[in-house]
């Protein structure tokens, strides 16, 4: 079906040649599809004729086209090496059950305006080097012939936030992801693995997957996380590379794990000791590993929060209040009794 006459595509359009039996649409040079129009496309198998992106019935699209560059960046041997990555990062998802059906995907900001990342409707475990696409970072595709994630959105606010992000992961592990659905933070100073790699985990609020304001709650934690919990859904993760993303999905989930095994044995668990924990940030600062934890005080750094209504936890100091000293605990103790003592003598 011809839509040339069309300047902006909506789903709308898309949804209209799908009733008219079209397979195929043909779009003007320099047409804006919106996002929600290639996924109408993917989802109703239609393909799309558009300039300057890759057509597998015509794979030049012209050395003069304006956007052949992006085509040429994508294919690039830069590219090429990072595609693999992701492909290989892919099927580890997969292969770990972080993934199920088309589930998650995964991105890699290849310069400052463009980011390679993976198709809608594709399982990781199928994922190929030719089915990645570009963006760039308002979710515009510039090259790839399979549609790009819905969720796309999610990883380019990330990317926005911290310029340190050049990856994210994003999967549906089961342990972190029962954390998630349930709205409960795992706790903290327990195993030293996730203190250095992830540290203290937040959880961004439930929006719908694939939109704008899903994708914005993740920017107040960002800055200060590279793995979020992602209310009633998943998680995301980003690094400097692909695979340190994956990584970091790895290490919280076998955390998760861990934790849920152990709230059966019956016994408390044991923390590890604040200055310890104060070792361990240490050399988390010196990997370049962001951490809310950064500044606070030793008292103030092992939460269990919400996860000792689920488990027995070893003695703990509250988050946010510091131990007293003996004098400060008799000059309480004194004020107090000063303060009944008054009271009773008016009532007299």
């Amino acid at each position: 079906m011809d839509l040339t006459h069309i300047q902006v595509v909506s789903a709308r359009d898309i949804e209209a040649a799908a009733q008219a039996g079209a397979k195929s649409v043909t779009l003007r040079a320099g047409a804006l599809l919106t996002p929600s129009a290639r996924d109408a496309a993917a989802s109703r198998g239609i393909h799309l004729d558009v300039p300057g992106i890759v057509n597998p019935r015509n794979p030049d699209p012209g050395i003069n086209n304006p956007r052949h560059k992006w085509d040429s960046l994508l294919n690039s041997p830069e590219a090429e090496k990072i595609k693999e990555e992701i492909v290989a990062v892919g099927k580890k998802l997969w292969a770990r059950a972080y993934v199920d059906g088309n589930g998650g995907n995964i991105s890699y900001r290849l310069t400052e305006d463009a980011v390679i990342c993976t198709p809608t409707l594709c399982s990781k475990a199928d994922l190929k080097t030719e089915d990645l696409c570009l963006v760039d970072l308002e979710g515009n595709q510039l090259a790839g012939h399979k549609a790009r994630t819905s969720e796309i959105l999610l990883h380019l606010e990330i990317y926005k936030s911290v310029p340190e992000a050049k990856a994210v992961v994003h999967c549906h592990p089961p342990h972190a992801t029962a954390y998630a659905i349930t709205g409960h933070v795992p706790p903290s100073c327990i195993i030293p693995e996730m203190e250095v790699f992830v540290g203290r985990v937040a959880v961004s609020p439930y929006e719908t997957p694939g939109t704008k304001i899903f994708a914005e709650t993740v920017i107040p934690f960002a800055k200060d996380h590279n793995t979020i919990l992602l209310a009633n859904h998943g998680i995301v993760c980003w690094a400097d590379t692909v695979t340190h993303a994956e990584w970091y999905a790895e290490v919280l989930e076998t955390y998760c794990m861990t934790l849920l095994i152990a709230s059966q044995l019956g016994a408390p668990i044991s923390l590890i000791p604040a200055a310890k924990t104060s070792d361990l940030l240490e050399i988390k600062s010196k990997l370049g590993l962001p951490d809310a934890r950064k500044g606070m005080k030793e008292c103030e750094l092992c939460d269990q929060g919400e996860y000792a209504q689920s488990i027995a936890v070893a003695p703990y100091q509250n988050p946010g209040s510091c131990a007293v000293s003996a004098e400060e605990d008799e000059a309480i103790v004194q004020a107090v009794t000063d303060a009944v003592m008054a009271a009773l003598t008016k009532l007299s």
